[in-house]
């Protein structure tokens, strides 16, 4: 009577151990940028990829950022179910407690590892079609809305500054997130934002209330210090010309507490399914091994095993 009661809950055990991998699943938190743009987007995409995943379900919840800094900075909350995007450029300085992250250094941000490349940050300076606005110099004196707390927020400042406007516009008091109603009401004469092109916002702009975006000069170019980049003609309503502009790249990164099986199906799911996300999404048909270069930090060690399987060589700091 008792062997046979052993048995049977041996048998029942057993059954629980094969039936668990077809109830496994990892829940992922992906943090991105603002709805409405282009990386809030690309999450949404990246999250129902993960979910037809081909080892086990991937369900991925997509939460709306507050920019690339405060992604950076959530790492020291954060557990092993992170995964944030931001610029290299915001890890090393975080990393080495410089610029904003002055005096603000935590342990976490050594354990910060990347998972794979997504597309650029683009620059756009969007003004609407009635403001008169053609060149850098004509937003003297114009309202423009740069956002708040985003690096495209720092960055469209930064720009100002530089082309010699710095207290000669009138900085909107306003999220990014209104930017489009703000404009075709005529509220605001443009905003800035960063974001893949196609931007959503700007495409909606684009479409429903007339708009320019400006190009940046060789020289424009040379004296934000980063890399230059066109939008090509047609890419929104009523564009007919080439859009010169600038790019950063950006990364999906997480930390050394997200385990090493997770890490390497995030990396593998993604890389297979990219190709699936272009025909959707123009943004996903700039992305390949060649962008592995921009990632100036270490990998996670799951990723790692991908790209050794895949064949895509790593650098040594990547390491």
């Amino acid at each position: 009577m008792f062997d046979s009661f052993k048995c049977l809950v041996a048998g029942m055990a057993a059954s629980v151990v094969m039936a668990a991998p077809a109830w496994a699943e990892t829940r992922i938190t992906y943090k991105s940028a603002k709805a409405g743009t282009s990386y809030y987007q690309m999450g949404v995409q990246i999250a129902e990829a993960m979910k037809s995943g081909p080892d086990g379900e991937i369900i991925v919840t997509v939460e709306e950022g507050q920019g690339s800094v405060q992604n950076v900075m959530e790492v020291r909350a954060r557990g092993g179910d992170y995964v944030f995007t931001t610029p290299p450029v915001l890890v090393n300085l975080a990393q080495g407690g410089k610029a904003m992250f002055e005096g603000k250094g935590d342990p976490s941000f050594a354990e910060i590892r990347a998972l794979f490349p997504i597309p650029s940050l683009t620059m756009h300076f969007v003004v609407s079609a009635d403001s008169g606005i053609n060149s850098f110099e004509d937003m003297e004196g114009k309202s423009i809305l740069l956002g708040k707390g985003s690096f495209g927020a720092r960055e469209g400042e930064k720009y100002l500054k530089l082309f010699g406007l710095d207290g000669k516009v009138n900085i909107a008091d306003a999220e990014l997130s209104n930017a489009v109603a703000a404009l075709k009401n005529g509220q605001i004469d443009g905003f800035v934002t960063a974001g893949s092109w196609p931007a959503p916002n700007v495409v909606e702009a684009a479409a429903s209330a007339g708009v320019n975006v400006l190009s940046l000069n060789d020289e424009q170019v040379a004296q934000t210090k980063r890399a230059r980049l066109v939008i090509p003609a047609g890419t929104y309503a009523g564009q007919d010309e080439d859009i010169v502009t600038t790019s950063l790249p950006v990364v999906a990164y997480t930390t050394t507490k997200m385990d090493d099986e997770t890490a390497y199906q995030l990396t593998k799911t993604f890389w297979e399914s990219k190709a699936a996300m272009a025909e959707a999404a123009a943004w996903w048909g700039g992305v390949d091994a060649g962008l592995m270069e921009n990632i100036s930090g270490k990998m996670h060690p799951g990723a790692i095993r991908y790209y050794e399987e895949a064949g895509i060589a790593l650098t040594d700091d990547q390491m």
